[in-house]
């Protein structure tokens, strides 16, 4: 239980990655708000599993600034001090540079960065009278791009910097910030892409599979608790050991 009586606020946790951090952290003994937009049902069926007095989901749009501030506010309420934030929310919209519409862009943009500076800012008011954990879900295509991912690419590099930036200037308030960088994770999304597509992946892979969500939430338990607490601008890559 290396998170007992601590609190968090994990973004898009209704499923996949998200809902793995919820679910690992609520086991190790965690209170936790997580949001969503769109996955009603399954968000209320996540709190139904796990119990109105350990969870919390709230709908929230995190690329409005309104809107992170009155879920901040709810999370506040059922939550009191929030030491754990998990900017985990995130979209893809694919397409070679030449196709792409400004408007996919600007949604993966907002939804991916402008989300993560928003709750980063709001809850980073909060944390600094008793420090928190502040944990940024980014991807080894931020590391490394990816054809037909600019705008994906480029919101994850986006995080990464972003994230070292505030770790300096959070370090003197004991508020830590490291990222997340998953490769191939095995979730809905990766589920429909072919299997021959799949195959050539794992080929690329040191450990020769793609991973799972509970890898990617032990990582986030551990820079959650106090197991880390001497690690903040960290760059964590959960891939496998893949090679590009």
């Amino acid at each position: 239980m290396v998170l007992k009586d601590k609190t968090a606020v994990v973004t898009g946790g209704s499923r996949g990655i998200g809902e793995a951090i919820v679910r690992a952290f609520v086991s190790q003994g965690a209170k936790v708000v997580f949001t969503y937009l769109h996955s009603e049902e399954k968000a209320n069926q996540l709190v139904e599993e796990l119990g109105t007095n350990r969870v919390q989901a709230i709908q929230s749009d995190g690329i409005h600034a309104e809107s992170v501030i009155q879920t901040v506010r709810k999370a506040t309420e059922f939550l009191g001090y929030i030491d754990i934030l998990v900017n985990n929310a995130g979209i893809i919209s694919d397409s070679i540079l030449l196709r792409m519409s400004e408007s996919a862009w600007d949604e993966v943009i907002d939804t991916n960065l402008k989300s993560v500076f928003l709750y980063s800012k709001e809850i980073g008011k909060r944390m600094v009278k008793k420090g928190g954990s502040i944990i940024n879900v980014s991807s080894v295509m931020g590391i490394h791009g990816n054809a037909g991912q600019s705008n994906y690419a480029a919101s994850k590099a986006g995080i990464i910097g972003f994230s070292k930036s505030i770790a300096i200037e959070y370090g003197s308030r004991n508020i830590r910030c490291n990222v997340i960088a998953p490769g191939w994770i095995r979730t809905q999304m990766t589920a429909e892409i072919s299997e021959i597509i799949q195959n050539q992946y794992e080929k690329s892979v040191s450990l020769r599979r793609i991973g799972t969500p509970e890898e990617v939430a032990d990582v986030a338990v551990f820079l959650a608790s106090s197991m880390s607490s001497y690690i903040t601008g960290a760059v964590i890559e959960v891939s496998g050991g893949l090679r590009i």
